[in-house]
């Protein structure tokens, strides 16, 4: 029984760093490396319970989409119009999240840290799982965000490996001159890319703040925006791979929760846990996966 609990728990630890890995999925694919999903994921979980606080869950989610794709337009503007430094100008995104959420917050609720309680989507129980233990904690209670996160892996396989759109992103990553040279509108693909990484994230975002506590806390995506790139770079820049690897990840956090709960170690140690597989997770594989060709690299349509 703990254990079926050990795996809810890590299934439910695990959307939002995979929803924020299938939105980077679909940036890298384009060629635009995304360090700006931390921040995404801020503004969708402030503005995600903003939305359901004043006019309903279902509101909220949709806010908090648009949130995370101004940000993401404000990344492509810069990264791939400007053709500013994309790491700098995620990092940038980062920290206007994180000061405009907290001075909305003030602003709106007269608290910088937290908003009030928010209402969340209504729970879905499978049929039949109650009579069987195992199953109870896994099947019952299920937020809809969850089944929508797991269809998104095998219908993202499906949009980056079997459409036009999906080759056109893979070859805007892979050469971008013979893209255009094709006919390829190489800066509308790269914001396409970028644009859904955005919205994804501020899904991600939303469903820590309306299904997991209940509210805006400040803080808490705790790094998924960079564990979610992580878990991306794992799975080999695909989506059933970021699936694979956001369960690992999910499954580290959750440990860390039961461990805190019953060891004589700091929690502090402990809580490191997801961080420090991150950190092997990039120091073990990042040089054996293969990124797209002109991953990070500004397309110049003139410099061939």
């Amino acid at each position: 029984m703990h254990l079926a609990e050990l795996l809810a728990s890590s299934f439910r630890m695990a959307i939002p760093i995979l929803l924020t890995a299938l939105g980077a999925v679909y940036s890298e694919r384009s060629g635009v490396v995304n360090i700006g999903l931390e921040g995404m994921m801020i503004v969708g979980s402030f503005w995600g319970a903003l939305g359901s606080y004043f006019y309903g869950p279902y509101v909220g989610f949709l806010v908090a989409m648009l949130a995370g794709i101004v940000l993401a337009i404000i990344h492509a503007i810069a990264s791939v119009t400007f053709k500013v430094d994309q790491i700098v100008s995620g990092v940038a995104l980062n920290i206007l999240a994180y000061g405009s959420s907290r001075f909305m917050s003030q602003a709106i609720f007269k608290m910088a840290t937290t908003t009030p309680h928010v209402a969340g989507l209504v729970k879905i129980n499978i049929p039949g799982a109650d009579s069987v233990p195992y199953l109870k904690p896994l099947l019952t209670g299920i937020s809809p965000i969850i089944i929508i996160t797991i269809l998104l892996v095998p219908i993202s396989e499906f949009i980056i490996n079997r459409t036009v759109f999906g080759l056109r992103l893979r070859a805007v990553g892979e050469n971008p001159l013979a893209a255009d040279t094709l006919g390829v509108n190489v800066f509308r693909m790269k914001y396409a890319g970028v644009l859904i990484s955005g919205m994804l994230a501020g899904l991600a975002g939303a469903y820590l703040a309306m299904e997991h506590t209940g509210m805006y806390v400040e803080g808490m995506t705790q790094g998924k925006g960079y564990i979610a790139l992580a878990a991306m770079i794992f799975g080999n820049w695909t989506p059933s791979g970021a699936l694979m690897a956001s369960l690992l990840f999910g499954f580290a956090e959750s440990l860390s929760f039961r461990v805190v709960e019953n060891s004589f170690i700091p929690y502090q140690f402990i809580k490191m846990i997801p961080y420090m597989l991150t950190l092997i997770v990039l120091a073990g594989f990042v040089r054996k996966s293969t990124p797209p060709a002109a991953d990070g690299v500004p397309y110049e349509r003139n410099a061939g």
